[in-house]
């Protein structure tokens, strides 16, 4: 039986870097992987779903072309085959990276569905029912999330979809009925939009995009309905059933009931963790809601065995799994890596206008009874984003009034997901609004609007 110092089951963005990381610092890891290299987030998520929505950003800028002065003759339209085949690809690229850092830093990669046995070995089956025991000092639960299926429209593939259909779809639908308006919900929503399909997105609580700042919500809603979108909220879909092959929603509104026909419908009403059948409840793993317990070291409640990523109660992104990884691996080999602050994580959802997060929102900072201070500046004051022709949306800072730190912002608007990071390092250091004011952005950019928000708060604010 081979022996490693870590046994890494998944290969997904905290698998694959934990196994890096590992690797690294002169430990022998292996990964099992049943699946591509990349996990969802590279093969069926953040990837691939990046590359669809630059081509739906691209058929629209073609479509608007006569807006920047450009004549384009004949009609611009889809073509549904080549935008997937190019998504795929891009996807596995990416893939195959992770197949060169593999080799690159001398990770073992063991193709194969893997399940504990007890702590300190793993038995991985191949496709061809071959059997191979691995004796491992450390385990690393890194296997990710799936779609959760919802009880009232169960995934069938055809009329029902996940997210992994709405990647890969055929034809474009006439219409399309989106259930949950969270990241995965919206940036569907605003992809097949984009592609001409009749679109709408359906959401139970009173706001789409529900965990960002009311304010955010209410830009995306007037965003995306001025895109032709039907946004549904309060809505809560009773049931699912099909009429002459089609699918026809059953929806309950504050006016009363809706019937909804639609070609297709996506459930997007989020994930859950890919923990059974894995052996964890066997050899003793405490779990919570289908979620492994871990402590501040990702160590479960079985000496040797880790978890990392959507199978513990963290923040399901990518970038989290990825820093959880580093974390855990940096622990096993002795170091003192410096805690997660989970109350500085960004949030990045890719549609038209993006929207980019951290921090609290004002409603909570109300809850929480915080004396704080707003400052806003909207695009449509925005050099960058007149330019551009993208002048929907805002940046909203919000700092403590006492202490004069950022302890939230809220971006929507033009590759806002491309600035929240300055926003992260400044909370990360204790960066004031005052600090903000006086450190100079480049003119004309988008990141300006954050030193403008900044000034908003002090009233210093100069272009509005």
């Amino acid at each position: 039986m081979d022996k490693v110092d870590i046994l890494i089951i998944g290969s997904g963005p905290g698998g694959y870097v934990a196994a890096i990381r590992a690797a690294q610092l002169g430990l022998s890891v292996s990964v099992a992987e049943k699946d591509d290299l990349g996990g969802v987030c590279l093969n069926w998520g953040c990837i691939p779903t990046k590359a669809l929505l630059k081509s739906a950003q691209a058929l629209h800028y073609s479509k608007n072309s006569k807006e920047y002065g450009v004549e384009i003759s004949g009609d611009v339209k889809p073509d549904i085959s080549a935008i997937v085949a190019r998504s795929r690809g891009v996807a596995g690229n990416m893939s195959r990276g992770v197949e060169y850092l593999f080799k690159k830093n001398g990770v073992n990669l063991i193709k194969g569905f893997a399940s504990i046995v007890s702590p300190g070995e793993v038995k991985i089956t191949a496709d061809d029912g071959s059997v191979q025991h691995i004796s491992a000092k450390h385990i690393i639960v890194a296997t990710g999330a799936s779609a959760a299926s919802l009880p009232f429209a169960p995934v069938d593939g055809k009329n029902v979809i996940s997210y992994r259909g709405a990647l890969v779809p055929e034809t474009i639908p006439s219409k399309i009925a989106v259930i949950g308006s969270g990241a995965i919900g919206s940036e569907f929503a605003w992809f097949y939009r984009s592609m001409g399909s009749e679109v709408v997105l359906i959401e139970y609580l009173d706001n789409i995009i529900p965990l960002e700042d009311e304010e955010v919500s209410a830009q995306l809603s007037r965003s995306f309905r001025k895109a032709g979108i039907k946004v549904m909220t309060s809505a809560n879909v009773k049931g699912v059933s099909l009429d002459s092959g089609k699918p026809i929603l059953t929806v309950e509104t504050k006016k009363g009931v809706e019937t909804i026909e639609a070609d297709v419908v996506l459930s997007a009403a989020g994930v859950r963790p890919n923990t059974s059948g894995i052996g964890l409840e066997e050899v003793g793993v405490n779990m919570e809601r289908g979620k492994i317990v871990v402590n501040s070291l990702y160590e479960s409640s079985v000496k040797g065995i880790f978890a990392i990523g959507d199978v513990i109660n963290t923040p399901a992104l990518a970038h989290v799994a990825s820093a959880e990884a580093v974390k855990c691996v940096e622990g096993i080999a002795g170091m003192t890596p410096e805690p997660i602050d989970y109350n500085n994580i960004p949030s990045c959802i890719y549609t038209s206008p993006e929207v980019a997060s951290v921090g609290i929102t004002e409603k909570a900072a109300k809850e929480k009874g915080i004396n704080y201070r707003v400052g806003k500046f909207p695009f449509t004051a925005s050099g960058k984003a007149a330019a551009a022709g993208e002048r929907d949306g805002f940046v909203k800072l919000i700092a403590d009034a006492d202490t004069d730190e950022i302890i939230g912002a809220h971006l929507i608007g033009y590759n806002v997901t491309e600035i929240i990071s300055g926003v992260v390092t400044a909370r990360r250091l204790g960066v004031k609004a005052k600090d903000i004011i006086n450190t100079i952005h480049p003119h004309p950019t988008i990141s300006e609007a954050v030193m403008e928000a900044a000034a908003a708060i002090h009233n210093e604010v100069i272009h509005i």
